[in-house]
Formats: C-alpha cells, structure tokens, sequence
C-alpha cells in the first residue's frame, strides 16, 4: 500500500511538473484551458439565469451563447495575452490583466448579442437589462474558475517542488518597499532551490509587530537581536531586491551575517536575465567583487566623445585586464581607426574572437534598422590587432608607420611586484624601455596625446616595479615640459594616470584566492595587517578617459581608491561567501610580505600632495620635475644596465634617479645603506 501511495505521488508531481513547467507547450495549454473555463461558464451562466428569471429560453439558447462565449474569449485573450504568462508565477498583475481581458470579452459580446439576437435565439421579450445581467453572472463566473485554475495549478506545481527537493531553505527577504515585497513571489517560485520567506528584515530602531504580504516584518534594533530571528527561524539566506541595495549593507547587516552563515543573495538585475525570462533566472550570491565595489562613476561622456571622435587611436597591452577594457569602452565611440597592439598571442586572440562578436552584434542591429546599409557598413574596419613587444622598436614603427595614430593609451607593461623583484633589468625593459620607445614616435609622429597608465606604487616605491614606473613617469612628464618649452620639437602632450589594485585583474588577489577555495585551502595571506585599495576595472578605465580629456600636458593624475581592504577580512570573507567557515573548513595561512611588498600602500589623494580637478574622483598630483637633458641620460644609463642585465647596477641606478625609492624585504635593501636620505616626493605643484 505504501509502494502504491509513492508510486502515485511520484506519478502526480512527474505530471504536474511537467505540465507546469512545459516552456513552450504552457502557454498553449493556458489559452486552451482558459477557453474551456470561459466558455463552460459562458453556458453556465445561461443555465443560471433560466431558473432566476423563469424562462426556458435561456436552456434552448445555451449551446450557441456557449459558441458566442468560445469566440469572444478567443478574441480577448489573444489581445491582452493573458495565456503567454507562466502559471507558477501568476501574480497580481496578471490577475488585473484577466479582469481586463474578461471586460474585452464582455464588450465585444454585448454588442454581438444585441446585434445577433434573433440568430441566437433571443426575442424582443428578452430585455436588454437581462442580456446584462447574463453578461454580468458570465464575467463573474469566468474570472472566478480561471482564477481558481489559476490557484490551483499554483499550488500543484509548489507541491511537486517539494516532492522533488530535498529540504526547504528559510530566509528572509530585506526591505519592506515595493522591490522587496515584489521578491517574496520571485523567492519562492525559484526553481533552483525550495525557499520559503519566513520574513521580512530592515535596520531601525522601531519596534512593531504587523505582516506585510502574508510575512512578519522583524525591525533590527541590533546585532544580537538579528542572531536570535535567524537562529530561531533556522535562517540559511538573506535575499536582496537589488545588487545596490546589498552593497549599501555591505559593511554592517552581510558582515554580521556571513559569521552567522547565512548566505547573501540578490534577485538578478534585468541585464542578467537571459532570454528576457525574468523570473525563471536563478538567485544569484553576492560575490566579493560586489562587496568592494562602489557607486558608478559619473564621467563627461560628450567630452570623451568629442575627444575620440574620428581619431585613430592605439592601446598598448590591449589584451591586458586594463588595456581590454578600454578597447571594449573606446570601441563604442565614432573612431576612425582602434589599433590593439599586445604581444601575447593567445590572450590577443581571444580579444579578436571577442570583438568579432561584437562586430556581429552590430551588423545585426543595423540590418534591422536599415538592411540597405548593412552593404555599405565598414564598421569591422576600424579595428586592428597587432602583435608587438614594446621592446621592440623596429616593430613598433611599422605600427605607426602604418596607421598613423592621433591618441594613445599605454597600458603595457610588467605589473607583478614579486616577480619584478627576481627580474628587475627585465622590468626596466618593458617598463622604461618600452615607455620611452611609444614616446620617442609618439613624438615623432606628431601624436597629439599620450596617456600612460601607471600605479600608486609610484609613490614612494619600495619594489623594482613601483620604480620602473616612478622611472617612467619622470621620462614621460620631463619630456612633456621640454616639448612646451621649445627644447624638442613636437607636438605631443604626455599624460600619466596612478591608481591602486583593480578587482579581478590577471593574477590578483582575489581570483588567486577563490582557486585557493576551490582548491580546499589553505588561502594564503602575506600578513595580518597588510590592507590595500581596490578599484573595479570598469571604473579606472573611465577614469582614464576621463583623465585624458582633463590632460593639457605633463600631469600625473591619481584616482580616488575609497577605502583600504584588509586583505585578512577579504579572505575571511570570501571563504563564507564560498559557503565555508574560515579557520575551520578553510585554513588561512599567513606567509610573511613577500619582497618589495609594503603593509600600507600610499593615499594618493590628500590635500598635502594633490589639487582638485572638475571630476570629484580625479585629483592632480603634485610631485617634483626634472630637466629632461638630465633625465634622458640617466635613461640611456639604466637601459644600457638593464640590457648587459646588471641587476645590482640597474636597480642602484633607478635609486639615484628616485631617492625615495627605498627597498623593503628584498635583497636590495643593501643598496640604501650607501643612499642618502630620502627627500619627500610632494615638493614642487605643477602650474
């Protein structure tokens, strides 16, 4: 018997489930269901109305009131669309659209009636006050069984979830607002997993007890009252309405609630959605990237657009995190020509692959707007890709050669401070060599700007990478002033850009840390006080167009980095994020700073060594210059270094022409015993 009863309940949730969640079957079977229900009560309306108003008529009409019924519906529910919803989600809205579909029906029928009567088989006794009150008793038992269709097939497909799954998970949704009310419905009709709502949660101080949508509201006055709701109602998950709502609680409600456990979620952003089915995408988890973003950056799009507008330009490590980016920001504005110039092969292609889809893209939006002009489009031509080393100026000039740049963007370079540390000559190749050889054609090109993308560990370096780009920054804005000044013909202005760490660049922390997760640990941390700044790489790139059309020549612009992370909490709180305990499931392990690395990087934007730009995110730096006659001599010294691969030479050079430069956990520490003094880098402010 209980074999029986499971056989049959198995049988009825494979059936229910399989009708419910039919993608393409559904909306037909919907319509086909409405229109049986419409047309039922149709007749059933006639029926009733015989034994009110005590004529027999109403009987020996019913069949072909019922016909009349079937295709006024039709009608109706074809126009309003009523069927092309999916029923697990019915919600109030498709109720008020079936309440307008069945006064479309009623308002067609009328009139058919009235104009019909004699075919159908109503006499001139039958009142026109009775062939609406037929109407009446029609609409309201039609939107009454389809409503309860409705319901019913509701609850059938949340009753064959269940029988499917293997355990409910409690959480609660934040906010009381419309987006969070709007949730509950999306929550609990989400395929992926069983959710049941148990409440609704917002900070205040306010103590009340009322339900909103059938659910408890519980107002947080405190962390130890939110611990006791979650642990007396076994909550596994808070979902958000928004991404941006979860960011706004992302350093006092999540932090509490991942020690806690409990899971943050978000409901998916319409950008996410695929194929346009809102409420069939999963829940998605909050990811660390989320967390330590922080609000769009607002920049001059009609200034950059004038700025690009029909010029040819070139990026320098364009497969790079940075570099790829911006290829993908200036693809979008009316340039003539874009010239990706990277020399890793495989990471280029993959750039290519990616721009030939968008390439793609284009061609079918513009084959909707204006078949004729698809013929006549050149649009793939405006991008180039070109292997190339810095290095490697016979190879460079055949770029310039051929394309004949108006703006550049010089984003190559080696980035990593370890490994820089093991190969300093190799640094001051790519990024000093190869920074002075895009700049010496720049010039002699006559390309009209130049922006170079360096880093906060320019300042005040203590690794071989932070010099080489301190070394080039020097290089790039001696030779600007010396352009402005008569001493060397041209015409280019240099531009350089510092920023901090980018989430999610190649190789960075928190992609390294999430394999370590993956991986079972242990994650690995230089040091439990080490903290840096972190930017998203979509920001620091309309940073940086931005910065190049603020430019007049020479400045050294910084970036607004927020707040420091510390990068022990940003472990800690990826591994719950990942769904584990730290110090428990995933061992953190500290390793001790590796060489050049520094606790602290330096705050780029204070008031002592920046001054303020139109953009409240962009500051201008104030730092020392140097006579570019000087500075190009010590330049060929160092690349002659570098190039006989003198480490000890190349790295105590680069301290002569930084003095700040001081070295921390590397074995070049040996060489600041016979520097003098470090003298401060905010010095001189720049006119």
């Amino acid at each position: 018997m209980d074999k029986e009863m499971s056989y049959r309940k198995r049988l009825l949730s494979k059936f229910s489930y399989s009708i419910i969640n039919c993608r393409f079957l559904n909306r037909w079977v919907v319509l086909l269901i409405d229109l049986f229900l419409a047309t039922v009560a149709g007749w059933l309306s006639f029926t009733i109305a015989a034994y009110l108003i005590d004529s027999d008529i109403f009987i020996r009409i019913g069949l072909r009131a019922a016909a009349l019924s079937f295709v006024t519906s039709l009608i109706a529910f074809v126009i309003t669309g009523t069927y092309k919803g999916i029923l697990r989600y019915t919600t109030s809205e498709e109720i008020w659209k079936l309440c307008s579909a069945i006064l479309l029906k009623m308002a067609v029928e009328v009139p058919l009636i009235l104009l019909l009567r004699k075919h159908i088989g109503f006499y001139q006794s039958i009142s026109n006050a009775k062939i609406l009150l037929i109407e009446f008793l029609s609409l309201g038992t039609t939107l009454a069984a389809i409503s309860f269709s409705r319901a019913f097939l509701v609850a059938l497909f949340k009753y064959s979830l269940r029988t499917q799954q293997a355990q409910i998970i409690n959480i609660f949704v934040y906010g009381t607002d419309d987006k969070s009310i709007s949730s509950i419905q999306y929550v609990e009709g989400c395929q992926t997993a069983d959710y049941k709502v148990v409440g609704l949660i917002r900070l205040s101080d306010k103590v009340s007890y009322h339900n909103i949508a059938g659910k408890r509201v519980y107002y947080i006055k405190d962390m130890d009252y939110l611990r006791y709701i979650t642990e007396k109602n076994d909550v596994k998950a808070l979902v958000f309405p928004s991404k941006l709502a979860a960011v706004n609680h992302k350093e006092d409600l999540i932090p509490f609630l991942l020690k806690l456990g409990v899971k943050i979620l978000t409901v998916p952003e319409t950008g996410e959605i695929e194929n346009g089915e809102t409420l069939s995408a999963p829940l998605k988890e909050i990811r660390i990237e989320d967390l330590l973003g922080r609000e769009e950056v607002e920049i001059d799009m009609s200034s950059i657009a004038e700025f690009l507008g029909g010029k040819r330009v070139l990026v320098t490590g364009a497969a790079g995190s940075i570099g790829s980016e911006l290829c993908r920001l200036i693809s979008g504005f009316e340039v003539e020509k874009l010239v990706m110039l990277d020399n890793a092969e495989t990471p280029m292609h993959n750039l290519n692959l990616e721009f030939n889809d968008i390439i793609k893209r284009h061609k079918d939006a513009l084959s909707k707007e204006d078949p004729i002009a698809v013929a006549n489009d050149r649009f793939e031509e405006r991008f180039e890709f070109f292997i190339c080393d810095v290095r490697n100026k016979i190879r460079l000039e055949r770029a310039f050669n051929l394309w004949h740049p108006d703006i550049i963007f010089h984003a190559a370079a080696y980035k990593h401070v370890p490994m820089m540390e093991l190969n300093p000559t190799e640094a001051v190749r790519v990024n000093v060599l190869g920074t002075r050889n895009i700049a010496q054609l720049a010039v002699r090109y006559g390309v009209e700007k130049m922006i170079m993308i360096s880093t906060d560990k320019a300042v005040n370096p203590t690794n071989v990478m932070g010099a080489t780009k301190r070394v080039a920054e020097i290089y790039t804005q001696s030779l600007s002033r010396a352009i402005q000044n008569g001493e060397i013909e041209g015409k280019t202005k240099f531009i350089t850009t510092r920023f901090g760490n980018v989430l999610g660049s190649n190789g960075s922390v928190i992609p390294h840390f999430k394999e370590q997760i993956a991986s079972g640990g242990p994650v690995t941390v230089t040091h439990k006080d080490i903290v840096r700044y972190f930017m998203s790489i979509p920001e620091a790139c309309r940073l940086v167009l931005e910065a190049s059309t603020l430019g007049k020549g020479y400045e050294i612009f910084v970036f607004d980095m927020g707040k420091p992370v510390k990068i022990a909490d940003l472990a800690e709180n990826m591994i719950r994020l990942a769904g584990y305990v730290p110090g428990k499931d995933i061992e953190i392990r500290y390793t001790g700073l590796r060489p050049g690395e520094k606790l602290y990087e330096e705050l780029l934007n204070t008031k002592e060594n920046t001054l303020p730009t139109t953009n409240k995110k962009i500051f201008l730096a104030k730092v020392r210059e140097f006579p570019f006659s000087d500075v190009e001599k010590n330049i060929d010294a160092l690349v002659d270094l570098a190039t006989r691969v003198d480490l000890l030479g190349s790295v105590r050079k680069m301290k002569e022409m930084v003095p700040e430069y001081k070295s921390k956990n590397s074995v070049y520490e040996q060489l600041d015993r016979f520097q003098p003094a470090p003298e401060e880098e905010a010095v001189l402010g720049n006119e």
